[in-house]
This record gives C-alpha cells, structure tokens and sequence, in this order.
C-alpha cells in the first residue's frame, strides 16, 4: 500500500472511488468557486443597476446602426437602408451655411461658460459650508441648495418668465422703481448668456457643491491641524492641502463636463428662452437646432449629420483633454 492518505471509509462503503486527501481543486473548478463567489458579493449590485443599464442600452446603443442617416438622402418610403447613399453630402451642406458655425460657436462658448462659472462658485460654496461647525445648520443649507436640482426646466422657464417679462416682470418693476426703463428681455439676445449661465447655476449649483463638499470633507484633518501648528492662514490650507487633495475630483468632473461640452442642456434652451427667433444669434446650439431642422423641416439626414458630429467632436474632446491631463499628471488622468 502506498503512503498517501485516503479519504474516510465511509464514503468507500456508498461506493466513492477513494482519492488522496492532498489532492487539490482543478483550474476550471477554482474559477467556478471565485465566479460563484463573486456573483453572490456583486450580484444585488448588478440587479440595482439592470435599469439603468437597459435605458442606457436602449436609448444609446440600440440607435447606433440609425447613424448612416447621415451619409444618405433619406426617403421614409424607401426605409433606412434603402435610402440613396450621398456620402458626405450632408455634411458640406451643414458645414456650408453660417448657421453651423453660429451653434458651434454658441455651444462651446456657452458650456465653457457654464463649466466655469459652476466650478469656481460649487468650490467656493463647498469651502464655506466645510466651515459651518453646527451639522444642524450645514444640513439645512446643503438641503436648500440642493432642492433647484430637483425643479423641472419647464418650471424654471416659468420663473423665469415671470421675472423677466416686459410687461408685469419682476425685474422690470424693480428698473422702474430706480427710474431706469424697462428692457425687454426677451429680444435682447446680448444678455442671454449670462441670464443663462446665472440659471444654470442656481439649478446645479447644489448638486456639484454637494459632490466638492464630500471630497472635501473626507480630507484627513491631521492635515490642517500640522499646517496651523505650523501657522498657515486658511487661505493656505485652502490652496496647498484643500485643493490639491480634491484635484482628482475636480479633473474628472472636468473631463466629463468637456466630453459633453458639444452636447447642451436641451431643456435649459428650450424652455428658458422659450423658443424666441430673437434671440437665436445667443442661444441656438447643436441640439436646438437638431430639434428644430427635425419639426420644421422634417429633415433627418442634416439632424444625423449635426448628431453625428456632436457625438465625434464630444469623444474627441475627451481624449485630448485627457492626453492634456496625462501630460501634466499621468496619476490623474481617467485611462
């Protein structure tokens, strides 16, 4: 009889073939136990998610094969695909006219303006509310900047008609109370943007605050209390511990901000400017404009070409702004 040890007799006795007790799991068996293991650690997660996944699926990779709408002369009778392919037609058309510049021109200056403006004040705002020792008090203020994010835009557009109405608007009232005449707002186009952007703000001025507000208080404060010892201002806690150390936050707010800097808030441009012809040299974008060639004119072939650069011009964006950030720091960039 050889040295090895075998298993108990009782599982000869119901006619197991013995083995040696040493004898170890094979690969594929290992791989079976971890994937087991792990769809009993990951598995409510991935239910949670299913949704949001099937949305996702649904609304931006279902659509996908839809896209060559832009390299053909679309007729509904003769379907997508048998449709005539005009290659690039569409696109010399779109690029061919100043309108294609005025809302690329319109987008990219008014989300650069929105990314900047929601940057600067949420880090401010996040900054002071770290200084509200009362958890009381710090609640109630976050909960009360948070609450715009939750408001629909076409309430927002209600608000903001009713302050800027040329007739009965609030602040029409106030510029004559001063002795200043009245404007009317709604076919100044000059003054959108920053009307826009101070919307902007206040519907998500919360919800980033919130985010900058988290990162800034999972800094360990051992940090600030060797910087006092060694007495730094605040102003030099803010700028050599704070904001270094929420940096990675702020770059991929950034990076996702800019990758969809082509893409602009739909609801803000259609429901605050409510659709004033006026005021299209300010506010038409990319996506107003798709709308718009889409009810008006019924034309999918130049709404696919303007959607398809969208969607390229945003992925490029991404990138470059990424290499951009591998430069500087290789330990911030997103891939």
């Amino acid at each position: 009889m050889s040295g090895k040890t075998l298993v108990p007799p009782e599982a000869t006795s119901q006619g197991v073939t013995p083995r040696p007790a040493s004898a170890k799991p094979t690969q594929g068996t290992a791989f079976m136990q971890r994937l087991h293991r792990e769809r009993a650690r990951s598995g409510p997660l991935f239910l949670m998610a299913l949704p949001g996944l099937l949305v996702l699926f649904t609304f931006s990779y279902l659509p996908l094969p839809d896209m060559i709408l832009a390299f053909k002369d679309f007729k509904a009778a003769q379907g997508v695909w048998g449709s005539r392919w005009v290659g690039l037609t569409n696109f010399q058309f779109l690029f061919g006219t100043g309108t294609a510049w005025r809302i690329i021109r319109n987008t990219l200056f008014l989300n650069s303006l929105f990314i900047v403006a929601t940057l600067v004040a949420s880090l401010a705002l996040a900054t002071l509310l770290n200084e509200i020792s009362d958890s009381f008090f710090a609640r109630i203020y976050q909960s009360i900047l948070f609450f715009p994010y939750f408001v629909s835009y076409v309430i927002v557009g209600y608000f903001v008609f009713i302050f800027l109405s040329s007739d009965n608007g609030v602040v029409n009232h106030v510029l004559q109370n001063v002795g200043r005449q009245p404007v009317n707002w709604f076919n100044q186009p000059s003054y959108w943007p920053i009307i826009l952007t101070l919307v902007t703000l206040w519907h998500n001025l919360g919800y980033y605050t919130v985010i900058y507000l988290a990162g800034i208080i999972a800094i360990n404060p051992e940090y600030y209390e060797a910087a006092r010892i060694d007495g730094a201002t605040k102003w030099q806690e803010i700028r050599y511990i704070m904001l270094p150390l929420i940096r990675p936050l702020i770059i991929i707010n950034v990076l996702l901000a800019v990758g969809r800097i082509f893409f602009a808030n739909f609801d803000l441009f259609i429901n605050v400017t409510r659709q004033q012809g006026a005021l299209l040299p300010t506010t038409d974008v990319i996506d107003t404009y798709v709308y718009r060639t889409l009810t008006t004119l019924g034309n999918f072939n130049m709404a696919s070409a303007a959607g398809l650069f969208q969607a390229v011009a945003g992925f490029v964006l991404v990138v470059l702004a990424n290499w951009i950030v591998r430069r500087v720091d290789a330990d911030q960039a997103l891939f």
